[in-house]
């Protein structure tokens, strides 16, 4: 056994031994006679063995050259571009491919681009040498070698629409239905060139969860013409990390169109009895009570705002701070609301408190979609308002609107209908006018609209019957 054989048998690399040996030929040659051909043996197995990774995930900008096997998910159309200097144009297909640890965009370029439209097809597994980058969509690799493998499995889907739990680091071209869950407002910003840019976002929610997109540039305008509780498909989208989460991005080549289809959103929320300080979470409930819009100078001299309300589960209850554009979110006593990635912290009297911030989603679900903007509330206090201590409390905010004129006369008879937003003792109803509270034995249920009827005591009402 020579000496390229004893170090062949021990590379894992899969390359057969002649593609070895040339190699071996070739780094003593470049090497010029520095190297016996044992030691370019042992270099070249430590390259070969160094461009080998486990799987697509393991497949990272920066790399002299990559090798790895993935199946085919999509192929892009074969474009055309003029190289400086050169008669000929160059040609580039896109072709989408994954394997069970992530997905990547492989630019075939030229002679390997015409091969790809020709003979490429969805489900085929490739075996692919090439050298990654950073491309506009994420990590790409510019192929230089590849074969297809007939006797590797890959256990991948091929689809032409995702759903949010299929998205992953590094995922493109991906086509996405789901429907608006939130919209914020279009942002501009300066680039390196001196040209401006533009970033809205969207959130998207399907039947496997949700997810925050980013529109860039022409894209970031549909931002303006969306409305929450429509249903859109996101096309030629790609998958970026933010903050620990992964987000959606949509450039000038994708576009984001209304369609025709119901999507089912469903929130997964935790009780609220079991938060605790520090966690992000997601929580559904009724709101209780609702406190108007408060406006405050931040100390950078710029105008903030926040709109306090309480929510409340079956386990329990917790106030809710709608900070910037949230607090113009239109939500009232008796809506059911989800309110996804709020930051729970330490509140007013060492109460926890829910944070909803820029990066929250609050969505109606009684109504049938998500909260849209409210109008501007015509009164707003300055950060002073904020040493009330007021908890919100509705059974507080039902005894103050007790006191004004139109409240009954003891003794009166009453009929009171209106949406459950206290179901303890009083019951509290709201009829988006006011809100009656209730003594009565009847078992009823957040959120449930209902008619009371009785005589009014000491400002309540003691019901005879709750239909």
């Amino acid at each position: 056994m020579s000496d390229i054989e004893g170090v062949y048998e021990d590379l894992e690399a899969d390359v057969s031994l002649e593609e070895f040996r040339e190699a071996v030929e070739a780094k003593v040659e470049q090497m010029g006679g520095l190297a016996d051909e044992e030691t370019a043996a042992m270099l070249v197995a430590h390259e070969l063995g160094e461009s080998e990774v486990g799987g697509v995930a393991d497949v990272e900008p920066g790399m002299e050259e990559a090798k790895f096997v993935a199946k085919v998910t999509a192929i892009g159309e074969l474009r055309t571009f003029e190289r400086d200097g050169e008669d000929e144009d160059g040609r580039v297909v896109n072709v989408e491919v994954a394997d069970e640890t992530g997905s990547v965009r492989a630019a075939f370029w030229d002679e390997h681009a015409e091969a790809a439209i020709e003979e490429l097809e969805e489900g085929q597994v490739l075996r692919i040498k090439g050298r990654p980058k950073e491309g506009f969509s994420g990590v790409e690799v510019s192929v230089d070698d590849v074969e297809v493998d007939e006797d590797t499995e890959i256990d991948v889907t091929v689809s032409d629409t995702h759903q949010v739990e299929d998205l992953s680091l590094g995922l493109s071209n991906v086509n996405l239905v789901g429907l608006v869950l939130d919209t914020d407002s279009i942002r501009t910003f300066d680039r390196d060139d001196g040209s401006e840019g533009k970033v809205a976002n969207l959130t998207l929610g399907d039947s496997t969860g949700r997810v925050r997109v980013t529109l860039w540039d022409e894209q970031a305008d549909r931002a303006e013409d969306l409305s929450a509780g429509t249903t859109v498909e996101v096309v030629d989208g790609y998958v970026r990390e933010r903050d620990g989460a992964l987000e959606l991005h949509v450039g000038n080549r994708g576009a984001v169109e209304e369609v025709d289809e119901e999507v089912e959103y469903v929130p997964d929320s935790t009780p609220i009895e079991s938060l605790e300080i520090g966690q992000t979470v997601d929580i559904a409930g009724v709101v209780r009570s609702a406190d108007p819009k408060r406006t405050f100078d931040r100390d950078d001299g710029s105008e903030g705002q926040v709109r306090n309300v309480r929510v409340q589960d079956a386990t329990g209850d917790i106030r809710v701070a709608m900070w910037g554009e949230k607090a113009d979110v239109d939500v009232g006593p008796g809506d059911e609301v989800a309110l996804a990635d709020v930051e729970i912290k330490d509140g007013w009297q060492d109460d926890l408190e829910a944070s909803a911030g820029w990066r929250s989603t609050i969505t109606v679900l009684d109504g049938g979609g998500p909260a849209e903007p409210a109008e501007t509330a015509e009164e707003s206090a300055g950060l002073s308002a904020f040493a009330d201590g007021s908890s919100g409390d509705a059974s507080a905010d039902a005894s103050a609107e007790a006191a004004s004129d139109d409240d009954p006369d003891d003794g009166e008879e009453l009929e009171f209908t209106g949406v459950v937003v206290q179901a303890g003792s009083p019951v509290v109803l709201d009829n988006g006018e006011e809100t009656m509270s209730v003594e009565t034995d009847a078992d009823v249920g957040l959120g449930e609209e209902v008619t009371a009827r009785g005589v009014v005591r000491d400002g309540r009402l003691e019901a005879n019957d709750v239909f």
